[in-house]
């Protein structure tokens, strides 16, 4: 072991309790920034995902159509004061077919779904509700939604003739598994529907709003014969979300929504979020930093004789500032290790004390090593410039005047 680590392991070891407040104190900083990170994060990915429910990362659908405005006159170079907007029809995207390669060829597309839907009703006997007609191809959808999450009863299997249906619209129809129910929308007098399976989107608008047939059932429901309405895009990066779509915007002709564009309140909820948990953060390594620097400006004041005598028998002035300094990476170190044990801890602690309504755990208190690995390098920063000040102080006492004091 070098000249500097055994010096700062001694003037540790001799600070007694001084030392052990102060790594205490660091220990408390960095666990609350570690379960503030960890659990915060945690509650985010859930809170998205219970919100986004169902809903793609990326839509794309076809561009709405323009009204063109009418000259009042063949010569005239103005054009008419007012302009009606044209009412938007269920359409098509595009050469849809041609589409899917080239954006399953693309970098942070994960799975790609062609969806139909449109407005209709669903009647079973005297009772009559209006939902949107989902067209969907399960497996590309599940890749995309997760959907086969939400399936409480029945199974996500879409043969021709069957319906998947909302818990509370079941309710409202007084149907089951197995029931016969009519789907029918302004283009199609519709076809009777099995209920196949049952689904539950944790919110009773949602679980009203959407009855889910086949893809080739649904084009012919909506007079989309080979077409589709929306294509749904899960990517990797969801919060990389709208520049991929700011990508796709340029290459198409197409509009393209991300969930950020279709969320805005969600996303400022979030955003604002992440800045006051950093601001948290910031002040808490502020307060660590400030507790271990006067911790060492005490200890070079309580050991300048010692310095003196070490800076007499030939300790250079950068070996006396590596023993504070070595100090301050070790108090870092130190109560990273315990910090981030005890952050894991009261994350454990709070995922199985919080439920949602319906009981289960708001979140489940995960190991992120990457986490820990840079709050421990973090924690070793903030020790080192917290103990620059007390270092270069004790590395410019004078030996002579040192020794008398």
């Amino acid at each position: 072991m070098g000249f500097e680590w055994t010096v700062a392991l001694r003037f540790l070891r001799e600070g007694g309790m001084q030392t052990l407040m102060i790594v205490a104190g660091t220990t408390i900083g960095i666990a609350v920034i570690v379960f503030i990170t960890g659990f915060l994060g945690d509650l985010q990915r859930d809170l998205i995902k219970r919100t986004l429910g169902v809903q793609a990362h990326i839509v794309i659908r076809p561009a709405e159509e323009v009204a063109r405005p009418l000259r009042d006159a063949p010569s005239a170079a103005a054009a008419l004061p007012q302009v009606q907007a044209r009412a938007q029809r269920l359409r098509s995207v595009d050469q849809w077919q041609a589409l899917v390669p080239a954006l399953e060829a693309t970098p942070g597309i994960r799975a790609i779904s062609p969806i139909a839907a449109g407005p209709g009703i669903i009647t079973r006997g005297d009772a009559n509700k209006t939902v949107t007609i989902m067209g969907i191809v399960p497996a590309p959808y599940v890749a995309v939604t997760r959907f086969n999450e939400k399936i409480v009863a029945g199974d996500l299997r879409l043969d021709p003739g069957d319906v998947l249906i909302g818990t509370d619209l079941a309710k409202d129809l007084g149907v089951g598994l197995g029931d016969k129910v009519r789907l029918s929308t302004p283009t199609s007098p519709g076809d009777a529907y099995q209920v196949r399976g049952i689904y539950d989107l944790g919110i009773r608008n949602l679980n009203r709003a959407y009855a889910y047939i086949g893809l080739a059932p649904a084009q012919a429901l909506h007079a989309l014969p080979g077409g589709v309405s929306s294509l749904e895009l899960a990517v990797d990066d969801l919060f990389g979300a709208e520049k991929l779509a700011a990508r796709l915007r340029r290459t198409m002709p197409h509009e393209v929504e991300s969930w950020m564009q279709a969320n805005p309140q969600l996303l400022a909820g979030l955003t604002n979020q992440t800045v006051m948990t950093l601001l948290v953060r910031f002040f808490l390594a502020l307060v660590v930093a400030i507790g271990v620097s006067s911790v060492l400006v005490v200890a070079v004041v309580q050991k300048t004789k010692e310095i003196g005598i070490l800076r007499a028998m030939g300790a250079s002035r950068g070996r006396i500032m590596w023993v504070f300094l070595l100090q301050g990476a070790l108090i870092g170190a130190g109560g990273a290790l315990l910090g981030c044990a005890c952050g894991y801890a009261l994350t454990s602690v709070m995922s199985n004390i919080l439920r949602s309504s319906d009981g289960t755990r708001l979140f489940a208190a995960r190991l992120d090593p990457q986490l820990y690995l840079y709050t421990l390098f973090a924690a070793v920063a903030l020790g080192l410039v917290a103990a620059m000040m007390p270092a270069r102080r004790a590395s410019r006492l004078d030996p002579a005047q040192a020794i008398r004091i």
